[in-house]
């Protein structure tokens, strides 16, 4: 057995280091590759059949040719899980990395050595690396900030195929990035001025104890999100709504909520530093969050709290999936 992490490959598990694709790879040209990230709840896995499927969703839009049925996909998602668990502590969840490129390019086919045809990679690593540093969120909640930078719109490159070409996601991090204060993520407008998401996670109001989410149209359409509006707030007898929303719905709303995998659910007190309703942690986000975590049996606040960031990366300069932060 390797003693540290392991990658599933192309067939192989393979040392966490060693995992690597070629420079002449379509996904380093051209962005072009389809991905998913999971996580667990007490070790067991959510949602992951629906994760996979919006990755085959997209791999059959994008023509990307897997020759991997997506019951097969998902024994390789168990199986990597199964190599690295005694790696994991207690307290540990795992967050699996589903990466799926379209391969060398044509041109570069020759260079000897190179892998032939699609990339599948599936990484599994502690869930706290993406999350840590971010408990105290759940009291205090996000300020968001409306950039500049506007999301893409589906008729020009369809936000609901989850892929790796983001860049705009991280110019808008940067843009939150240079805000005074602490706590500020970025909150996309679609061209029409509507809002559409976050720069990796889903964006809600809570008005008069009604859940209102952008349409589906320019966004990506969360797995946490359709949790949300498909089972949860019907749990709770909470009205649904998908409906374009402005920055002035925002404003006069009584609550605001992002969703995302990672951490679920994340409360937002403030847009473009003024408070959305009383300016604090509202109860329909509180009663959303305290369901989900029965359902799941993990109380998500207090996991997210007890994780120590400084085990993490979070203390780098580097950009995070959530944030930018500058040196």
């Amino acid at each position: 057995m390797v003693s540290g992490r392991v990658v599933w490959m192309n067939g192989k598990l393979v040392p966490e280091a060693e995992a690597k694709i070629s420079v002449y790879d379509s996904a380093l040209m051209f962005g072009d590759m389809v991905f998913e990230m999971t996580r667990s709840f007490g070790k067991k896995q959510f949602k992951l059949r629906e994760h996979l499927e919006r990755l085959y969703a997209g791999l059959k839009i994008l023509q990307i040719p897997v020759g991997m049925t997506i019951d097969k996909m998902e024994h390789h998602c168990f199986e990597a899980i199964e190599a690295n668990e005694h790696l994991f502590g207690d307290d540990d969840e795992h967050r699996l990395m589903i990466d799926v490129s379209r391969g060398t390019l044509g041109i570069y086919q020759g260079v000897e050595g190179l892998h032939k045809g699609p990339n599948v990679i599936i990484a599994d690593f502690p869930l706290r690396w993406t999350v840590a540093g971010m408990g105290h969120l759940f009291d205090t909640g996000i300020n968001a900030i409306i950039t500049s930078q506007r999301a893409i719109p589906g008729s020009l490159l369809d936000p609901k195929i989850k892929n790796r070409s983001r860049i705009h996601y991280l110019m808008a991090n940067i843009e939150a990035s240079n805000i005074a204060g602490d706590d500020n993520w970025a909150l996309l407008l679609d061209p029409d001025g509507f809002i559409a998401e976050g720069t990796g996670d889903n964006f809600f109001i809570i008005k008069n104890n009604t859940i209102i989410s952008p349409e589906g149209r320019n966004i990506l359409r969360g797995v946490s999100r359709a949790y949300v509006m498909e089972e949860l707030g019907p749990q709770l007898g909470m009205k649904v709504v998908e409906k374009n929303i402005e920055p002035y719905d925002v404003h006069t709303a009584d609550e605001a909520f992002m969703t995302g995998t990672p951490f679920c659910m994340l409360p937002v007190t403030r847009l473009n530093g003024l408070p959305i309703g009383d300016g604090k942690v509202g109860p329909g986000f509180q009663a959303l969050l305290d369901r989900w975590s029965g359902n799941v049996g993990v109380d998500i606040a207090r996991q997210i709290k007890a994780w120590n960031a400084s085990e993490s990366g979070a203390a780098s300069d580097a950009p995070t999936p959530y944030r930018f932060k500058k040196k």
